[in-house]
């Protein structure tokens, strides 16, 4: 029983080690992006490139994903709302949920799972082929090269899938509002300011540029950093899908909380 113990604990030491030392790289992998950024010269093409790969890739997803959800959200807080007596704030709900909430999470989702599984398998069949390797012999930063650009199209990528999420979402909203509760289309239009007010919108952009952020550099690092072969690249992919996701949600609730410490609920 002795030995098992100590067996157990040296292993929980050792998983500690490797996600303490695996935080670390992914800081420093950040902190070298943020250096990077400001080398010239600035890979544009490849920028470019990438960006329009996963606008490709998540658009139409985010938008079909977008539609349901802003259903969800208007029939929920349209039933609820019918029970407190306050029809009238029912598409000023929906709005602060789906602006403040919804789109920055469901855009990250998407950027990371189908964008930030891309780029890891990218990197990581880079990787596991020595390109890496060759390119810093013959002294080309593959972070410049290769990572800065990829971070930054996920980051352009997300603001703008944001921006759609949130008006699917709020159209979707506003139809089964109307349509399916039987709502009014004045009153649903009229309430959006009596909850929802502009600083919403600049908090859902900027959660929206720091997912971005975190899912490329996590994504990566993955990338970067595969064990075993082949194997390990698609070990790196579904890694960096899993940890992006984690970090998402902690950075959400972090952003949230501080947003709401400094910038008042406004009272309807």
């Amino acid at each position: 029983m002795t030995s098992a113990t100590s067996r157990g604990v040296d292993k929980l030491s050792k998983a500690g080690e490797g996600a303490l030392a695996q935080t670390g790289n992914i800081v420093q992998l950040f902190v070298d992006v943020a250096r990077q950024l400001f080398v010239r010269p600035f890979q544009l093409r490849e920028f470019i490139q990438q960006a329009w790969f996963i606008a490709s890739v998540t658009i139409l997803p985010t938008a079909l994903i977008a539609i349901p959800f802003g259903a969800i959200v208007s029939l929920q807080t349209g039933s609820l709302i019918k029970q407190l007596g306050a029809e009238s704030y029912t598409g000023a709900a929906s709005v602060l949920v789906v602006v403040q909430q919804g789109s920055p999470l469901v855009t990250s989702l998407l950027v990371a799972g189908a964008a930030g599984s891309a780029v890891a398998a990218d990197l990581g069949s880079r990787t596991i082929r020595e390109e890496i390797d060759a390119m810093e012999v013959l002294g080309i930063n593959p972070v410049q090269r290769l990572v800065v650009p990829r971070v930054l199209a996920m980051v352009l990528v997300a603001i703008l899938l944001n921006g759609l999420v949130a008006v699917v979402g709020i159209g979707g909203g506003y139809f089964f509002n109307v349509v399916i509760q039987g709502g009014t289309p004045g009153a649903y239009l009229a309430s959006f300011g009596a909850l929802a007010q502009l600083p919403d919108l600049y908090i859902s952009t900027l959660k929206a540029a720091i997912f971005g952020v975190i899912a490329g550099v996590v994504a990566a690092y993955k990338g970067l950093n595969p064990k075993g072969g082949p194997k390990g690249v698609g070990d790196a992919v579904n890694q960096s899908v899993v940890i992006a996701f984690l970090l998402l949600f902690f950075a959400n609730l972090i952003i949230t909380a501080v947003f709401l410490q400094i910038v008042p609920p406004k009272v309807g």
